[in-house]
C-alpha cells in the first residue's frame, strides 16, 4: 500500500497545497527523505536523479520546520543556475501557499542585485539562491547566514565543479552547527570530498530507486548516421513531431547557435539558451518554451539545467554529452510528471561502442532507431522547402505593374495546375544540383 504526505508526518496546511496542486502520491525518494529530514538531526545525503521528486523531498519539510518566531534566515539552498534556482523558489512558494507566514527570497545571478538587497531587509526565513550571488550579497552585507540552521546543495554534482570556489567560501561562513542536506545524481570523487570536509561523520545515505524511477517512462533510442545526413536525418525527425514540444541538446554555444540558425530558417517554431546570452534573453526564450510559443528548445548542459517543463515529448542529443551525469540530466527532461518520453541521440558509427558503456554504467537499455530512407528524406526537405514559401512574407515593394505580368501568366493555371508545375521544378532543380555534386565522382571514374 503507497504511503501519503498524511503518514510521512507533512502538516495539514502543506497537504493542502499539495492537494491544489493535484500531488497525492509522493515518490520514492520523498517517502525515504521526508521522515528523516522531519525527524533526525544528521547531515543527510541524497542520491537521486532528475525527475524522482527531489524539489519536494526537501522542501516540504524544511517548510514545515521554520520557526515562524525566528526572524533570521534558517535555511539557505544553493542551485547551480538561475533557472534551477528560479525552479525551486516557485515550488516552494506553491507549497507553502496555505502558510502565508513563512516568507522565501530568491537571490539569483543575472538579474539586478539591488531589489534583491532590498527584499532581504524584510524577514526571510528560507533563501534560494546561485552561489555566485550569494557570495556578492554577503560581501555587501545584504545577508546574514551566521544563523543558519538548513543547507541544502541542490544538483550537488554540478556545484562542485563549476562553481566549487563560491560553495567553498559559503560554506565556511555558515555555523558549523548547521545541518547539511546534499542532493547529487552522482557519487563523485568531487562530491565524496565535500561530504568529508564539510559534512559530519555521521552522514545518514538515501538512494531513490536508480535502476528504474530516473528513467522511469523515457524511451532510448539512437539512430546512425553520416556527418553529411545528420542534419536532414534530424530535421526529418523534427518534422515528425510537429506540434510536440521538445529539447535538443548540443555539446557547444557555437553548435547551439548554428542549429538553431538551421531551424530558424527552416521555419520550425524554436528558440536556443547558452551561457553567453543575457538572462533577460535566456528568460524570455523560456517563458516562451515553457508557455508553449515556440516547441523547440536548441540548449547546451548547462543553460538547461533546472528545465522542469510540462509535456516535453522528446529530447535529442545533436551530439552526445561527455560524461554520464549529463546523459541523466537530459533525458530526464522529458517524462516529468509520470508522463512518456523519449530520448534520441544522433550518432556516427565511431560513437556507436558508446552506448553500451552507457547502457552498462546507467542501469537502460537502447534500442536503434529506424533511419528514414533516402526517398522520405528527399520527400521531407520537400515539404521543408513548401513550408518556407508558405511562411514567406509577401515583397511589398514589387511594383503593381511586375505583379500583374506574374499573374498574367500564370491566371488560366488551377490552383492544383500551379501546384504541380512549382513541385516539378522543385525536383528539377534539386536533381540537377545534386547531379552537380556528383560530376567530380565521373570525372574520376574516366
Amino acid at each position: 500500500m503507497s504511503k501519503s504526505f498524511s503518514n510521512l508526518g507533512i502538516n495539514e496546511h502543506l497537504q493542502q497545497s499539495l492537494t491544489n496542486l493535484q500531488i497525492t502520491v509522493p515518490t520514492d525518494i520523498q517517502v525515504k527523505a521526508i521522515p528523516v529530514v522531519l525527524n533526525q538531526t544528521e547531515d543527510l545525503v541524497v542520491l537521486a536523479k532528475t525527475g524522482t521528486g527531489k524539489t519536494a523531498a526537501f522542501g516540504l519539510p524544511l517548510l514545515q520546520l521554520v520557526d515562524l518566531k525566528n526572524t533570521n534566515v534558517q535555511t539557505l539552498i544553493l542551485a547551480p543556475t538561475r533557472e534551477l534556482g528560479q525552479q525551486i523558489y516557485t515550488n516552494l512558494v506553491d507549497f507553502s501557499a496555505n502558510s502565508p507566514n513563512i516568507s522565501i527570497a530568491s537571490v539569483c545571478g543575472g538579474i539586478p542585485i539591488k531589489p534583491q538587497i532590498e527584499r532581504l531587509k524584510t524577514t526571510t526565513h528560507i533563501v534560494v539562491a546561485t552561489p555566485g550571488r550569494l557570495v556578492d550579497l554577503v560581501k555587501r552585507g545584504a545577508i546574514d547566514i551566521k544563523s543558519l540552521k538548513y543547507l541544502v546543495l541542490d544538483e550537488a554534482d554540478e556545484m562542485v565543479t563549476a562553481l566549487k570556489d563560491e560553495v567553498d567560501t559559503i560554506i565556511k561562513g555558515i555555523p558549523k552547527t548547521r545541518r547539511t542536506l546534499l542532493f547529487t545524481a552522482t557519487l563523485s570523487g568531487a562530491i565524496k570530498q565535500v561530504v568529508q570536509n564539510y559534512m559530519s561523520k555521521h552522514v545518514v545515505q538515501l538512494e531513490a530507486d536508480m535502476s528504474t524511477l530516473g528513467h522511469q517512462g523515457i524511451d532510448h533510442q539512437y539512430v546512425v548516421v553520416e556527418p553529411i545526413e545528420k542534419l536532414e536525418v534530424l530535421l526529418h525527425f523534427l518534422n515528425s513531431k510537429e506540434g510536440e514540444r521538445g529539447i535538443i541538446f548540443c555539446k557547444t554555444k557555437a553548435a547551439v547557435n548554428k542549429l538553431a540558425k538551421k531551424l530558424a530558417i527552416n521555419k520550425f517554431s524554436s528558440g536556443a539558451i547558452h551561457g553567453s546570452l543575457t538572462q533577460g534573453i535566456r528568460d524570455r526564450i523560456m517563458g516562451q518554451f515553457r508557455e508553449g510559443h515556440i516547441d523547440i528548445l536548441v540548449a547546451t548542459d548547462l543553460a538547461a539545467r533546472g528545465i522542469d517543463v510540462k509535456d516535453v515529448a522528446y529530447v535529442v542529443n545533436y551530439h552526445l554529452p561527455d560524461t554520464y551525469d549529463a546523459y541523466v540530466h537530459r533525458s530526464g527532461r522529458t517524462a516529468r510528471a509520470g508522463a512518456k518520453g523519449l530520448s534520441l541521440s544522433i550518432i556516427q558509427k565511431e560513437e556507436v561502442e558508446e552506448i553500451p558503456e552507457f547502457e552498462a554504467d546507467l542501469g537502460l537499455v537502447f534500442t536503434e532507431f529506424k533511419k528514414a530512407d533516402a526517398q522520405s528524406i528527399e520527400e521531407n526537405n520537400g515539404l521543408l522547402w513548401a513550408r518556407k514559401i508558405f511562411k514567406t512574407k509577401p515583397n511589398r515593394d514589387v511594383s503593381e505593374d511586375f505583379k500583374s505580368q506574374i499573374k498574367t501568366i500564370f491566371h488560366h493555371l488551377t490552383k492544383e495546375e500551379l501546384v504541380d508545375k512549382i513541385l516539378a521544378n522543385y525536383l528539377a532543380q534539386n536533381s540537377t544540383d545534386n547531379s552537380k555534386l556528383e560530376t567530380p565522382k565521373k570525372a574520376k571514374k574516366k
